[in-house]
């Protein structure tokens, strides 16, 4: 009991210094919207006298175009008002993550603005450059630059009225395209995450999580999780910033956010966009709306909510004078809970390499010595057998007890492992649905310990066995071995290196966290 409680501390203590831990600041000065009406300041004046209008006002006009970029090309969707005029404003829209193809991207938003006579043109996402591991925003923005360029040639665009949407990826992708094309007219900026993208997913799953009602030990695995190297390298992007690029916005900025968005920082975001392009002396003025209820691709039950592309449009047609009309800041009151931060990064534990090493190494040596000894004993068997004489393998042997202990410790870590690695992915399914189910969270998560805890059980039967095998030699007991014969101490060290591989891993997740 002793040496088992002595190995759980010990694993404790090593999880807890080896890597950073998770400890979230509370937003405590919340944003407060001057009214719950969205509506953008001046619109209805402005569409009285005809400047806006209302979507649905005009029929809209959908063309299949192709956009030429170096080297290849993409399609894309015009969508045009019939009868609206001449000289109308445009709007090209930039991706997020989740889209690609605009046959089936932004077609309800991009389709009720245009019907309110604004141009709209929603190309498809480059591919061909873009990966997982592997995204260069400044160069997706000088591609999504040739659709600005597109639009401003099409005849019944005012080429100095053409701006930029982005949703989500998309919105560290518009504020470059600003920067470089000082000549695009406004942005906006949908559901943004604003900060650099490691900060933002760390800040999503904790929202996730605290839905999921996940065990407190299961959040320090956060920091250690989104802020390791990826194995084999790649992920730069995660640590771009987009604060440079705000801080020289000129255009006018629309920023809108759904409050039922756990993914962004949506209070922290609007905050720094006002903060960030106030630096530069660009004086871009912002304008922030906030749809209640609202998800992250501002829907309500499926569906768009109607304000949102009523209050683009106005926003956009109206400009200029709808880019400071109050009030700035409107809509439903959000609650932002944490601040999304910049993470404390895992030292050398936390190169994805090693982390993925430890694993493959434990398994490989758990495997590797039973596998020898079994093989040795083999052709042993059958060089006796043709030699016509003794099998000389009962010599390797390990002392009495420790083989099974040693399997309860092989086995034991092998199946804790895989048992965490299931139960991971049991609560990302969950936290991604953003269900509850507390039999598999809560249930899941003591599976996990107690198998971690009948292995370091297992481990101190191990130790305990050692230690009274070498004091029975030392007491002159000369037949006393903890392992005889080659095979059977490369089976020992196999299984110890190879469990305490595994069992560290595991610790260092917070399998054996005790609170401290």
């Amino acid at each position: 009991m002793t040496t088992s409680a002595a190995l759980l501390i010990g694993l404790a203590v090593i999880g807890s210094l080896a890597g950073p831990s998770w400890d979230p600041v509370p937003v405590v000065d919340h944003l407060q919207p001057a009214t719950s009406d969205t509506a953008i300041g001046g619109a209805a004046q402005l569409e009285e006298a005809g400047v806006v209008h209302a979507p649905g006002t005009f029929e809209v006009r959908e063309t299949d175009v192709t956009i030429q970029l170096d080297g290849t090309e993409v399609g894309g969707i015009l969508r045009e008002p019939v009868g609206a005029g001449e000289d109308l404003p445009g709007m090209v829209f930039v991706h997020g993550a989740g889209t690609g193809l605009a046959s089936v991207a932004f077609t309800e938003v991009a389709s009720e603005v245009a019907s309110a006579g604004v141009v709209t043109l929603v190309p498809d996402k480059r591919l061909d450059t873009y990966t997982t591991l592997h995204r260069d925003y400044v160069a997706m923005a000088a591609d999504y630059q040739r659709s600005v360029d597109y639009l401003r040639d099409v005849p019944t665009v005012d080429p100095d009225r053409v701006g930029v949407y982005g949703e989500s990826e998309g919105t560290w992708i518009v504020p470059i395209m600003q920067v470089e094309d000082p000549t695009i007219a406004f942005t906006v900026l949908a559901s943004a995450p604003v900060v650099q993208p490691r900060q933002q997913a760390a800040f999503a799953v904790d929202n996730y999580l605290r839905n999921t009602h996940v065990p407190e030990e299961v959040f320090r695995a956060i920091p250690r999780a989104v802020g390791m190297q990826v194995p084999g390298g790649g992920l730069d992007y995660a640590d771009f910033d987009v604060t440079p690029y705000l801080e020289r916005q000129t255009a006018p900025v629309l920023v809108v956010y759904g409050t039922g968005d756990p993914s962004m920082p949506v209070e922290q975001g609007a905050r720094k966009v006002i903060a960030d392009t106030a630096v530069g002396g660009g004086d871009a003025p912002v304008t922030v709306r906030y749809y209640a209820d609202a998800n992250h691709g501002l829907r309500v039950g499926g569906k768009v909510v109607p304000e949102f592309p009523r209050d683009v449009a106005a926003w956009v047609a109206g400009l200029p004078a709808t880019a400071d009309a109050a009030p700035r800041v409107a809509g439903a009151t959000p609650n932002q809970l944490f601040l999304a931060e910049p993470l404390a990064r895992p030292a050398w534990w936390g190169n994805g390499d090693i982390i993925v090493g430890a694993v493959a190494v434990g398994i490989v040596l758990l495997v590797l010595g039973p596998l020898v000894w079994g093989a040795v004993a083999l052709v042993r068997r059958l060089m006796a057998v043709g030699r016509g004489v003794p099998d000389v393998v009962a010599r390797s042997h390990l002392a009495r007890g420790l083989r099974r202990a040693l399997l309860g410790l092989s086995l034991g870590s092998v199946l804790t492992t895989v048992a965490l690695v299931v139960y991971l992915m049991a609560v990302a399914r969950l936290a991604l649905d953003y269900e509850q189910d507390d039999v598999v969270v809560q249930g899941g998560w003591i599976g996990v310990r107690v198998l971690g805890l009948v292995t370091v059980v297992a481990g101190a039967i191990v130790v305990q066995r050692v230690v009274d095998v070498r004091a029975a030699r030392r007491a002159g007991d000369h037949e006393a071995a903890v392992a005889r014969g080659w095979p059977a101490v490369l089976t020992l060290w196999c299984t110890v290196v190879g469990a305490a591989s595994l069992l560290l891993w595991l610790a260092y997740w917070g399998v054996f966290q005790l609170g401290i």
